[in-house]
């Protein structure tokens, strides 16, 4: 090898130390968290997220994913983004109406006809008011997503109407909307941070709990519950939700591929929570748990009449009124 050409390569050999650590560097990494397993929607939805942001950022982020409350629960997963400790968060209605008061109004039981009547909501002019009701709390909410209608598990009895949950034990949400409707039917309703759940179902302190067919097959309800109930009774929805910090630390363009990314990840989740009510609900029967196909409605609706006033008090009636009319 001539000098000149040993020059060279070593210039060459030179370049590729040095950029081996700059290509490095310019990866940057984002934590992200949410409840429930990789299997379940929002394990679905997070997975895409990242993959979405891999792609429309030329590699630029990694999306690195904390399942199965590894940051622990929604409340404290909502704390750990405002904060900044946390990046970015997949997150469920359960802890909102504590954080932001106005979301209670969609913890209404029966105030959704239907998963289609919530995507209408959601994907409108109303639901793009609320997303926008995170900056509140110093919150980025980049686009919904969803967790599902919400069914009654028990293991004690049927339930059709609003008589047969009257003395049983449930666990609801960490929401004071959904505690208030669940106690007027007569249960005696109390709340609980997700992680403990099962492990509160297998021990008998709870008789039953409720939650969206995709979050009962994931995690395995069926083992410690015999009846199935499909009230679709609240419809809960699901966020991706980045820290002010981290939102702001992105520019123009890597913002807009992260809102891409979170569309894409939501409809993922949508998706994935449409087949468990179909798919998910033959495989809870074939697992053993006796299902209710359907539900008294209008009696449960009369048995909130009470209940319902006070709601409309609290959100005002006609914001109530502007959601049930959306088709």
């Amino acid at each position: 090898m001539s000098g000149r050409l040993r020059v060279a390569a070593a210039i060459i050999g030179l370049c590729s130390i040095l950029a081996a650590p700059q290509a490095e560097a310019q990866e940057r990494v984002l934590r992200l968290g949410y409840l429930f397993s990789q299997s379940s929607q929002l394990g679905a939805g997070a997975e895409r997220f990242a993959s979405e942001v891999a792609k429309r950022t030329g590699g630029g982020f990694r999306i690195e994913l904390y399942p199965n409350g590894t940051v622990g629960g929604e409340v404290e997963t909502a704390e750990e983004l405002r904060q900044g400790h946390l990046d970015i968060a997949f997150i469920t209605s359960a802890p909102f109406s504590g954080i932001i008061p106005e979301f209670g109004v969609f913890d209404i039981p029966f105030l959704f006809r239907d998963a289609r009547h919530a995507h209408a909501v959601f994907d409108g002019p109303i639901g793009q008011d609320y997303l926008r009701k995170f900056q509140q709390k110093g919150l980025v909410a980049l686009a919904w997503g969803e967790n599902g209608m919400r069914h009654i598990t028990n293991g004690k009895r049927a339930v059709t109407g609003p008589e047969d949950l009257k003395g049983l034990s449930m666990r609801v949400p960490q929401s004071d909307i959904m505690l208030a409707g669940f106690r007027a039917f007569g249960v005696k309703a109390e709340p609980l941070a997700f992680p403990a759940l099962y492990g509160a179902l297998q021990s008998g302190r709870f008789d039953g709990q409720e939650n969206p067919i995709a979050v009962i097959t994931a995690s395995h309800f069926e083992k410690v519950q015999t009846h199935l109930t499909l009230s679709g009774h609240v419809y809960s929805w699901a966020a991706m939700i980045m820290s002010k910090s981290a939102w702001e630390a992105l520019g123009p363009a890597e913002q807009k591929a992260f809102v891409e990314a979170a569309k894409a990840a939501g409809q993922v989740s949508r998706e994935v929570a449409g087949r468990a009510e179909t798919e998910g609900v033959e495989a809870l029967r074939k697992a053993g748990m006796s299902v209710v196909a359907s539900v008294d409605r209008a009696a449960f609706e009369r048995s909130l009449q009470a209940t319902t006033a006070e709601f409309s008090k609290t959100f005002g009636a006609e914001t109530i009124r502007q959601i049930k009319s959306v088709r």
